[in-house]
């Protein structure tokens, strides 16, 4: 989708063509959950004054209450009127910046740690940073009460059609209302469990992508209320089938252009830079593990037999490793990092990538030889002797890793490091005190 610079002008007149009487301020908090401070159009002046104020205390990963007053600065290229309003007239939103209360961008601001990894890429001489994103998720039928339960709305499969495919319908209005909000959607359909979709939208620069993905969160679930269902992007809601997953699509430029590309490379057509790149997304894969599976539920999806990844190699030709070398050339060569799930912080997720690909550049670190074999059908000794290791199997492991990774603090500032760090830990505590039903299934009559 197009990226414009509105003017606070240019703001002004769009707020009288398209009847908009409410402004929802969007932002996103450390676990990636969107938060909105929603004033009326009567506040428009003030916030183009960078002068609306909130409370930072409440959210999650931010500040102490001492600390709480923040103020919402606008980007003004994120300005979007929702198509679907009511007799009070439209809504539009616009994503801000955080900053503290002596004006300065505030570090436990994902967005704004994104902005500061950009502008360090940028002094290392590159230009931009592209992400393709696809994100999968699960349509679950509501109860009476309009609660999600865990029924599937269908039981389609991969690329099918309706009737198998009962969340057609509702996968083609988020379509429509996608692009009235100006993505550039690619592809629409059903993926390979029953109940799960992906919708493919255009590549952007980083930034951008990741406030798309936010947008389309929110929309796909707003859109599936309508039909009467709960879409999920937990990663494995129902045990048994894939679990979902958000590839990563990313490209680095220069002032010349796509420095992944280099047509003398005889085998890949693959720059050096490019080689060394993905030499630093596998030696950190293991620690950006926590960052881009962030919750328990994440590792019930990152387990063999289901099509996601375990495995820490890469190749061009099959789609077993962590990342894969789409065949696409020219200003187009990526790389797909196949582990991410959508319960990522967008923001986060693509800083730790780009940190990682950034250190392997600086230090030069060439990757393992690729491996086009299928991995899932290789013992542990065929592995070993291609030095190909296990993501972490758990939260747990990943925050071992995480933790003894100086490029992830790096990559995610001390605040957000420090407080996504702590509330992991507390998360993985709370987990190991569940007792869970396999547990009592399991073991009740036998012990």
């Amino acid at each position: 989708m197009a990226k414009k610079v509105y003017t606070g002008d240019e703001i002004r007149s769009l707020v009288k063509e398209q009847n908009v009487q409410f402004l929802r301020l969007m932002f996103t908090d450390l676990f990636g959950m969107i938060k909105n401070v929603e004033v009326p159009i009567s506040q428009l002046d003030k916030l183009l004054d960078n002068k609306l104020m909130f409370d930072g205390s409440s959210i999650d990963g931010f500040v102490r209450i001492e600390e709480s007053d923040m103020y919402l600065y606008p980007d003004l290229s994120t300005w979007m009127v929702f198509p679907w309003g009511n007799e009070h007239g439209k809504v539009a939103r616009i994503i801000c910046e955080v900053y503290t209360s002596d004006r300065k961008p505030f570090e436990g601001d994902p967005r704004n740690n994104l902005i500061r990894v950009l502008r360090e890429m940028r002094e290392a001489g590159f230009t931009d940073f592209n992400i393709g994103p696809e994100p999968e998720f699960f349509l679950l039928k509501l109860d009476e009460n309009g609660e999600p339960t865990t029924k599937l709305n269908d039981k389609g499969s991969y690329f099918d059609l309706a009737p198998m495919d009962l969340g057609e319908n509702c996968r083609r209005d988020i379509v429509l209302e996608l692009e009235k909000l100006g993505f550039d959607v690619e592809a629409s359909h059903h993926e390979v469990a029953p109940g799960q979709h992906e919708i493919d939208f255009k590549y952007a620069d980083a930034l951008s992508a990741a406030d798309n993905i936010q947008t389309f969160k929110l929309v796909v679930k707003t859109v599936a209320r309508k039909y009467n269902l709960h879409a999920t992007f937990m990663p494995k809601p129902i045990d048994g089938i894939n679990g979902s997953g958000m590839h990563l699509n990313m490209s680095l430029f220069g002032k010349d252009g796509n420095i992944f590309y280099d047509e003398s490379d005889k085998d890949m057509q693959l720059s050096q830079q490019a080689y060394w790149f993905l030499g630093g997304l596998l030696k950190h894969a293991r620690s950006f593990t926590a960052v881009c599976n962030p919750i328990v539920n994440s590792y019930k999806r990152l387990v063999p037999g289901f099509e996601a990844p375990v495995y820490v190699a890469w190749s061009g030709s099959n789609r077993s490793p962590l990342v894969r070398v789409p065949s696409s050339r020219g200003l187009s060569t990526r790389f797909e990092v196949r582990s991410v799930d959508p319960s990522a912080n967008p923001y986060l997720a693509i800083a730790s990538v780009l940190e990682a690909g950034l250190d392997g550049i600086k230090n030069k670190i060439d990757p393992e030889d690729s491996v086009d074999r299928n991995i899932y059908r290789m013992n542990a000794e065929e592995r070993d002797d291609q030095h190909i290791v296990d993501l972490p199997s758990t939260l747990h492991n990943a925050l071992k890793e995480f933790q003894v990774d100086p490029i992830m603090k790096k990559a995610l500032g001390d605040h957000i490091y420090q407080s996504f760090l702590e509330a992991k830990k507390l998360e993985w505590a709370s987990y190991r005190q569940e007792v869970t039903q396999w547990e009592r299934d399991q073991y009740l009559e036998m012990f």
